[in-house]
């Protein structure tokens, strides 16, 4: 398949997508990404060091909240599918998930006083947290899955589909970085715990609540475009029955490969970031003001490499971008395993290194789920966008919520003391090996998955090209 013959195919879709969409469409993360970011960085030190839960509940309710997030993912996604509204299939979830999403995002910060009792209290609390983030996971996914979806229904370029991944992805680690500048404030300017706490949840809860109105009002109008121009001819095709359903999603060889390098990929960030606070309290003997500082020097950096790395993969592509970004960021979690405290300039410099390799976790997978999407229209007949970013990340998130458990377990099995000023010498190595060796060995996985990884630029290009002559052939 030649250039010109992939500009051809590219050229089919409606006119370019124009900044102002793609502004729109960018925004629509925004809010998921500062409330997702704040729970990964710093749930699970609140509930240990400030709601008092023990290591290994703290983990459990992460674990928990996780798994649920994980089974209703699918669930969202085959219902979003199938709704059809004036609206779209999309949008009425997002409209209905975006204020319980900040509701219950603000409740996850409260300590409420059940018990005199400690460990009714304890027991108490654990049961209170896990029923706030099954409730606060539900609103998240309507909101996030069905807009996630929107990626494929919004171009059908490959190229713009990258771009259109690097706003979203831009916006996304913009919300990280304005999450983080909140809590450096906050942490700087507060001092009682539970009231940063609070106060961090309360401001973020007003933050998650409408970045999805102004994506629904920004992008409406391009989807209804290229919905009128695909003539996607599954509209008059009746549903398959769900279980034949996910006999052909698992069946799809390349998503395989990609619900495996993200799900590496994002063990590493996740894991990491629940970490990074147990890291600079206990082991780098650093102030609480570090706990945003540090997250704030990666996301930087990878907020700037969305960028290089969009421009690059436009030349090299996918696959070779994945493979650059990760080997550094391999070489940065060796460097952070054997820092010594102290060494806070080189601490930095590490995390500068790590955000080069964190930027294309969130660039390559997302870019590479609606070329399988439309592998599987090639194949089937039909576009099911829902069903695949609904098994995408429900594989995702139940091996998220194993890493959360561990991390909780680990500490808890290494000696780990809640709220404790200092840490026993098994609790200070789990620690480092959270932070280096273990994240290395995932990403060195999602890099064995990449390399076998089958559709490339001219595959997809040829998938197009099919798509488009059998189209043409119908009408």
């Amino acid at each position: 398949m030649s250039h010109s013959d992939d500009v051809a195919v590219s050229s089919h879709s409606p006119h370019k997508l124009n900044l102002p969409t793609k502004m729109a469409y960018g925004v629509g993360d925004l809010g998921t990404a500062i409330s997702a970011n704040i729970l990964v960085f710093y749930q699970l030190i609140f509930l240990t060091n400030v709601a008092g839960l023990s290591s290994g509940l703290a983990g459990s309710v992460r674990a928990v909240a996780g798994i649920w997030d994980a089974v209703n993912d699918p669930v969202v996604g085959v219902l979003s599918d199938r709704t059809q509204t004036r609206w779209g299939r999309r949008y009425p979830w997002i409209i209905a998930g975006a204020i319980p999403l900040g509701i219950f995002f603000f409740l996850s910060w409260i300590v409420p006083e059940f018990s005199p009792v400690p460990k009714t209290q304890e027991i108490s609390l654990f049961a209170f947290y896990i029923a706030i983030s099954v409730l606060f996971n539900t609103a998240y996914t309507a909101v996030n899955l069905p807009y996630t979806a929107l990626t494929p229904e919004l171009t059908q370029d490959y190229n713009e589909r990258t771009s259109l991944n690097q706003f979203r992805f831009t916006f996304s680690i913009g919300g990280s970085i304005l999450s983080f500048i909140l809590a450096r404030i906050i942490f700087a300017t507060v001092t009682e715990p539970r009231q940063q706490y609070l106060m961090l949840g309360a401001v973020c809860a007003v933050l998650c609540m409408v970045p999805p109105f102004l994506c629904v009002l920004g992008t409406r109008k391009r989807v209804a475009e290229v919905a009128a121009q695909s003539g996607s001819e599954e509209a008059d095709a009746p549903p398959l029955p769900y279980f034949q359903q996910l006999r052909i999603v698992f069946s799809n060889r390349p998503f395989l490969f990609v619900i495996g390098i993200y799900l590496f990929s994002w063990l590493a960030v996740q894991n990491t970031a629940a970490i990074i606070p147990f890291f600079i309290k206990d082991w780098m003997k650093l102030p609480p003001q570090h706990y945003a500082q540090l997250p704030l020097a990666l996301q930087g950096t990878a907020i700037i490499m969305l960028s290089v790395w969009s421009v690059v993969s436009q030349h090299v592509g996918k696959k070779a971008v994945y493979f650059m970004g990760m080997t550094v960021w391999i070489i940065a979690e060796v460097g952070i395993f054997l820092l010594q405290p102290g060494q806070v300039g080189l601490m930095y410099f590490l995390a500068v290194l790590a955000g080069f390799g964190v930027s294309t976790a969130y660039l390559v997978p997302w870019s590479m789920i609606p070329d399988v999407i439309e592998l599987d229209e090639l194949n089937t007949g039909q576009r099911r966008e829902g069903i695949f970013y609904g098994f995408m990340v429900f594989l995702q998130k139940i091996g998220l919520a194993i890493g959360q458990l561990f991390v909780g377990l680990a500490l808890q099995w290494a000696g780990f003391e809640s709220g404790a000023d200092s840490q026993p010498p098994t609790a200070l190595f789990a620690i480092r090996l959270l932070m280096g060796p273990i994240p290395a060995v995932t990403l060195i996985l999602g890099l064995i998955l990449a390399y076998f990884y089958p559709i490339t630029r001219e595959v997809h290009a040829e998938i197009l090209l099919q798509l488009r002559q059998r189209r043409e052939q119908q009408r």
